[in-house]
């Protein structure tokens, strides 16, 4: 099937369903499973979410958003927060190149392509209020979430920075304090996974305190195998535990406490080279190089990689991840609420990285990191007659610690005889972020409201950067590049301090909804967005940032925020007592100073820099159509189709022509955005009937369409995937609270490429990772 047919299918199987009036796929159901598929059913007129900060029903909330229960991400496979694409239009979760632990979330096209600790995400998470400030760490599992909620769009009032392209919140479940509740699950699968779950709530003073436990076990052997050593990779080795104490003194006054540990113990994370390597061998006087070709030895049609590494034993991935955190929420009046939101959280990833992919040692990194962050918000909510809104206080302080190294023993060669190329990397960063906002929303009348909020944030980051690189052979060895990220005293203001930069930012918003019935909804916005600024963590030196601009030489060792408008138009609707239900959203989005990680030439010793540019300017449009729709009790539709359109308006690269490989002249603009297929589409279904008194038949799936779209910012040739279908089925029985359930994932065994890595200027490495194959698994459970 070509790609234009497989898209014309898409279309035609969204399409079809869409003319059912399908919509929201969010009958976020509740863990109380009834035996009849009417009573599991929720309408989404019904459901509640936490989108502004404050409690509202789903249809009054004037933004795109879709909020999936625990029912739903099950039915949906999705066992860590990579699932919700499977249900989000024009929504993309990249797990970060190399990294099991990472999760790039691209959202209408805006994401974080590199996991690097100097830049930052374009998508903010955030578990219970809490941000999030690194992508490492942030592929959680979901296994006690009263639901997952998913704004697209800047939010950058309420959220404030590094939302550019939306939000995902994660709503732990609530002790419930007068009732014992809990569940318990086995999974066992294909590649050997094994998947144990538990969770209870218990009161401890009925009425008034309680606590609930979680527990998480994920194993899976690898996916990868090395034909050349029977070794297994792409394994999944996770724990994850998680308690909450939930104390309600009075009925103004609740207090939340929660802790949450991850531990996760994994081997390599292999991709696939897509071109040959390129690297250098040195003459007797070390004043000249020769260019070689290395050869993959792999076949990226299967999953059988041959890797070959510099790390000594079986060196794999090791991440623990912890954080506690406390909310207040008090009651000052019928109208005033005060909040206080309290957290600290700390990330240790040690991750072993073979960047080519390849059989031969020519790119292989070792990235230790120790992040910790502290951040404290209050929120104060107003609920009166007609005025409704929330203005608040925030403070982030990050600091951060990394050590690299980075081993390419057969990239360089002397006469011949390859050399040990080592190169280390230390770099320390601090951040200290504050930010006030407010927002307001008036209803006029009882149909038509209007909200505008303001957020100003102020923050300064702090770095300090060393590197050396070092060839040694046994007639041979020096530091040849040893240098520390520092700068002239001379240079002109403002980098004559750069150890330290401050960024300001206002983001404000402004949005008008009428409601012509209860349930239904039409509604404009514009907001604004910034994605912070930074250091470039990837650059040998002030030659790696030094740029010509309007014909001038200047020195930019940092790059500046990523800015964006969004204007967006929607409607939002449901009828015959939310058996139908409808989303729509049509946006444009103005991106400036757009941040592009660029590449550079494949060198030698001196290459191996990969700076972050504010290119240009990026304009992005589309549309999302969402939405479910209820013809029978037992049988429930779901469907959504998400289209983007996007395009630069201006992307250079000051340091060097040519400089991108879809346009040798060094302008970019006739490039595609990464990441950013122009169609995505999914349809599901589910059907659940009674079986006897105290019984349930369920089974279901769905088909997800994703088109064409590049995996690197100058769209190398290797580096795209063509577009893919991914289905899902399952089936489940229930009975007096227990349950059977079965699910094939990727049911056509399709090969389909999540993400790319290009460093051309380290040996032209090119790689690519795969999703995973055809697997299946079996669970039982019960619940109470």
């Amino acid at each position: 099937m070509t790609l234009f047919s497989k898209k014309n299918a898409a279309v035609l199987l969204a399409g079809s369903a869409m003319s059912c009036l399908v919509a929201i796929p969010a009958h976020a159901q509740s863990a109380d499973n009834a035996a009849a598929g009417e009573a599991e059913f929720q309408p989404t007129n019904e459901i509640v979410v936490i989108a502004r900060k404050r409690e509202e029903r789903l249809l009054d909330v004037p933004i795109a958003i879709t909020a999936l229960g625990q029912e739903q991400l099950d039915d949906l496979g999705a066992n860590d927060l990579s699932g919700v694409q499977g249900a989000t239009p024009n929504v993309n979760v990249v797990q970060g190149r190399g990294s099991a632990s990472s999760a790039n979330f691209f959202i209408r096209g805006i994401g974080q392509p590199d996991a690097l600790q100097t830049f930052d995400p374009a998508v903010g998470v955030y578990i219970d209020g809490v941000y999030l400030s690194r992508i490492q760490g942030a592929l959680l599992n979901l296994y006690d979430v009263e639901r997952v909620e998913v704004l697209r769009g800047p939010q950058g009032t309420l959220y404030g920075k590094n939302t550019i392209g939306g939000a995902v919140n994660i709503v732990s479940k609530k002790p419930d304090l007068d009732y014992m509740t809990g569940e318990a699950s086995f999974t066992y699968g294909k590649y050997d996974e094994t998947i144990a779950k538990g969770y209870i709530s218990a009161p401890i003073a009925p009425g008034s305190v309680a606590l609930s436990l979680a527990g998480l076990y994920d194993n899976r052997d690898g996916i990868v195998t090395d034909p050349a050593t029977g070794k297994k990779y792409n394994d999944r080795n996770n724990l994850s535990f998680r308690g909450i104490l939930r104390a309600q003194p009075s009925d103004a006054v609740e207090v939340l406490l929660s802790g949450d540990y991850t531990r996760q113990r994994n081997k390599l994370t292999l991709g696939c080279a897509t071109t040959d390597l390129i690297g250098f061998d040195y003459n007797a006087t070390f004043t000249g190089l020769t260019p070689f070709v290395i050869a993959p030895n792999s076949d990226c049609d299967n999953y059988d990689y041959e890797a070959s590494t510099s790390f000594t034993g079986d060196e794999g991935q090791k991440l623990e991840h912890w954080g506690v955190s406390g909310t207040v929420n008090v009651e000052l009046s019928d109208m005033l609420t005060l909040s206080s939101i309290t957290a600290y959280r700390k990330l240790t990833p040690d991750l072993f990285i073979d960047i080519d992919a390849t059989d031969t040692e020519v790119g292989d990194v070792f990235v230790g990191v120790n992040q910790k962050q502290f951040s404290q918000e209050l929120q104060l909510k107003l609920d009166a007659d007609r005025l409704a809104g929330v203005f608040g206080l925030y403070y982030l302080n990050e600091q951060i610690t990394s050590q690299q190294t980075a081993w390419a023993d057969n990239y360089l060669r002397y006469i011949g005889t390859p050399l040990e190329f080592i190169r280390t990397i230390e770099d320390d960063q601090e951040l200290d972020s504050y930010a006030a906002f407010g927002q307001l929303t008036y209803d006029f009348t009882d149909k038509f409201s209007m909200t505008a909020g303001l957020r100003y944030t102020h923050e300064k980051k702090s770095y300090y950067r060393h590197t050396d690189a070092l060839l040694s052979s046994a007639v041979f060895q020096t530091d040849i590049l040893a240098s520390s990220y520092t700068f002239p005293d001379d240079l002109p203001a403002p980098f004559n301090d750069i150890d330290s930069v401050s960024f300001d930012a206002w983001t404000p918003m402004v949005s008008a909804s009428y409601k012509p019935t209860a349930n239904t909804m039409i509604y404009a916005s514009a907001s604004r967005g910034f994605k912070s600024g930074g250091f470039n963590g990837r650059v040998n030196g002030l030659a790696d940032v030094t740029l010509e601009v309007d014909g001038d030489t200047v020195v930019v060792p940092y790059f500046a925020p990523e800015k964006v408008w969004t204007y967006e138009v929607g409607a939002k609707g449901s009828w015959l007592d939310g058996r139908v239900n409808v989303s729509v959203a049509a946006f444009h989005s103005d991106y400036k100073d757009f941040q592009a990680r660029v590449g550079g030439g494949n060198t030698g010793v001196t290459g191996g820099s990969f700076p972050v540019l504010n290119a240009g300017k990026l304009t992005i449009q589309g549309i999302e159509v969402e939405g479910s729709v209820k013809p029978s009790t037992p049988l429930t539709i779901m469907a959504s189709v998400g289209y983007l359109n996007a395009k630069y308006d201006e992307f250079t690269d000051g340091r060097r022509a040519p400089a991108f490989s879809c346009n040798p002249t060094g302008n970019a603009v006739t490039c595609e955005p990464a990441f950013a297929p122009p169609l995505t589409a999914r349809v599901g279904m589910d059907y659940t009937v009674p079986v006897g008194d105290d019984a349930s038949l369920s089974f279901g799936g769905d088909m997800r369409f994703v088109d064409k779209h590049y995996l690197s910012v100058d769209n190398r040739e290797g580096l795209e995937e063509d577009g893919y279908y991914l289905g899902n089925v399952y089936a489940e029985i229930d009975w007096g609270g227990y349950y059977l359930r079965g699910m094939v994932k990727n049911v056509t065994n399709s090969l389909y490429k999540t993400d790319g890595q290009e460093f051309s200027s380290v040996g032209n490495i090119q790689t690519v990772y795969f999703g995973d194959p055809r697997t299946w698994q079996v669970t039982a459970g019960f619940r109470f």
